[in-house]
């Protein structure tokens, strides 16, 4: 019964998955700005400044989610998809900017430390409240995450968060236990370390979209061998391959065929041969094809292939 429930939760839409990790988020990051401020540690202000990113972020995230659903028009025929990139591009934007912050906010605590003293139990029990929230806010999104580019974006934001965290923790034990003030700073230096890669991954992948590159895993000279392979097919030329977003790749070709072929009136059932080889063995469900007779495609072949 629990197993059902919790995979009712984690199968919702991915607006409603971005609201509740969005609550989530807002009110940790006020615990720990609150708690910033009353202990003096900057470890839970860096923390709670990642995470003012992230909410801003998955607002931004929930507005393109929202956006993405809207239909087709006559001037965006492609639909809205494309939102999600954009609100996925706007997350890698601050999460650059949020690790440069961090960094130089470190480094000036080390070089200038600080006179006031961090209270390292209020810094503790504040930074595992928020390891528990990161942790449910991914649970959350870890399966949605799968197919939108958009929901990985807010998933790698959380992720970031519960490292941060954990890195908190450590910090605030080793000053409870030690007395290490500087213990701070390293932590706030951690979480902008641990910021950068995930800045990189989102912002390759936004820009992969951006640049219409082939989809991770897709080749377009095995997809031509594979379609040069079914009877009547004697070349395959000006091929696409692209993603509207992550998880919706479109791909469109010319396929010169046999001129008997189209006579004959099999062109059809040829068409449909090639589209269900592109859905069953490169899950490509879009996929345009024009079929052109031998002898008018063998000059296209040579210039554009």
């Amino acid at each position: 019964m629990h197993d059902h429930a919790s995979a009712g939760i984690r199968g919702a839409s991915n607006k409603r998955l971005l609201a509740l990790s969005l609550a989530i988020t807002a009110t940790i990051m006020v615990v720990q700005i609150i708690g910033a401020i009353l202990s003096g540690s900057l470890a839970l202000l860096a923390d709670a400044a990642h995470m003012f990113a992230d909410t801003s972020a998955l607002v931004i995230a929930l507005i393109a989610s929202v956006v993405a659903q809207r239909p087709a028009d006559d001037r965006r025929t492609f639909g809205y998809q494309r939102a999600e990139v954009l609100g996925a591009l706007i997350n890698g934007v601050l999460l650059s900017a949020l690790a440069i912050w961090v960094g130089v906010e470190g480094v000036r605590r080390l070089i200038e430390p600080a006179e006031t003293e961090v209270a390292g139990t209020l810094m503790l029990i504040v930074a595992a409240v928020g390891a528990v929230a990161n942790g449910v806010s991914m649970w959350l999104l870890s399966r949605a995450q799968r197919g939108s580019i958009n929901v990985r974006g807010a998933y790698l934001e959380v992720m970031g968060d519960l490292i941060g965290s954990v890195g908190v923790i450590i910090a605030a034990i080793i000053i409870v236990t030690t007395g290490f003030m500087p213990a701070d700073a390293i932590a706030s230096l951690f979480i902008a370390v641990m910021i950068v890669p995930r800045a990189f991954v989102l912002l390759r992948e936004v820009t992969a979209v951006l640049f219409e590159g082939a989809p991770k895993g897709m080749s377009a000279t095995q997809i031509r061998e594979h379609l040069l392979s079914y009877d009547g097919v004697r070349a395959v030329h000006d091929v696409h391959i692209w993603q509207l977003t992550r998880g919706a790749p479109v791909f469109t070709a010319h396929v010169v065929v046999d001129a008997e072929l189209i006579t004959r009136g099999e062109s059809a059932a040829l068409l449909s041969r090639l589209q269900s080889c592109l859905a069953q063995h490169f899950d490509v469900e879009h996929s345009t094809f024009q079929l052109e007779p031998a002898g008018h495609g063998e000059d296209a072949d040579t210039l554009h292939r």
